[in-house]
């Protein structure tokens, strides 16, 4: 984890802690950054494509450890020797683009409240760390704990630092967070969307499920927990956040496959003027 950038302490040592995918924007931010890197030529097809891919499952199915895996390892390859300001810079401006336009004004609400009853407020993600930074400075959150992606004399290594901020690490990461800086968990507040959230809920005083994937859903009913769910009423749950990203999917598709038109005619009329010899 990296808690770096933090402001100060607050005095009554309280925090709330909300996961982002999901939660406070549509969709994975680590998509939405692949669409930005894509635009400016820094991904192939094949990989804006998986990342595509992977996106639609995530909302088809919610969060899975192989899913994450296969992220994890495709995100690390793709990376691999890129300027680390680089990329801080493209995050800047794909915020400005997309992210900003998709954060759910529901939980920007929630995270506003907890800022202004002086509750410290961490974004916990298990994206790059550096995504998660570039979120938490624009909402006026405190700071953000995520993924620490390898890197030396600026450049990314290809490796990772710990594993993933994912599942069970989300509520170690947020252990040691009070412990550095003086929190009282059982006071403290945890927002999620997936049952991979259901370790930092349950370490925390205040639980909540905000858009909730299915299966959360009945475990927040099952334990009290209170539920919020800002995506709309023709949402239908999880199937309407479905529909939006995988139009944003099939708009990839579409792009990738318009800048393929021109190559495909080329190789029919090599064909074509091989069969006419």
């Amino acid at each position: 984890m990296d808690s770096a950038a933090a402001s100060p302490g607050r005095a009554n040592g309280v925090a709330a802690f909300f996961d982002v995918d999901n939660t406070i924007i549509r969709g994975g931010s680590a998509f939405h950054i692949a669409r930005g890197l894509h635009r400016r030529g820094y991904l192939r097809n094949g990989a804006i494509l998986r990342f595509a891919w992977q996106q639609v499952k995530y909302q088809l199915f919610g969060e899975k450890a192989t899913q994450f895996d296969q992220i994890r390892t495709e995100a690390l390859s793709i990376i691999k020797g890129w300027s680390v300001a680089e990329m801080t810079s493209i995050g800047e401006e794909v915020y400005d683009e997309v992210i900003t336009h998709r954060i759910f004004p529901g939980t920007k609400g929630l995270l506003d409240a907890h800022l202004a009853r002086g509750h410290e407020v961490w974004l916990i993600t298990a994206s790059p760390v550096e995504v998660g930074r570039i979120i938490a400075r624009r909402l006026g959150a405190t700071g953000a704990l995520g993924t620490l992606a390898e890197h030396s004399r600026g450049y990314y290594t290809g490796a990772l630092i710990g594993d993933m901020l994912h599942g069970e690490a989300k509520a170690t990461a947020a252990r040691s967070l009070a412990a550095e800086r003086g929190l009282s968990l059982e006071d403290s507040f945890a927002y999620g969307d997936s049952t991979n959230d259901i370790p930092i809920l349950r370490s925390v005083g205040f639980p909540c499920a905000i858009n909730p994937e299915r299966r959360l859903r009945r475990f927040a009913r099952r334990n009290g927990w209170a539920i919020r769910d800002f995506r709309g009423k023709k949402s239908n749950g999880r199937r309407g956040l479905m529909a939006a990203t995988g139009a944003g999917a099939l708009w990839v598709v579409i792009i990738i496959l318009r800048g393929l038109t021109a190559p495909i005619r080329g190789i029919f009329r090599r064909l074509l003027w091989w069969r006419r010899r």
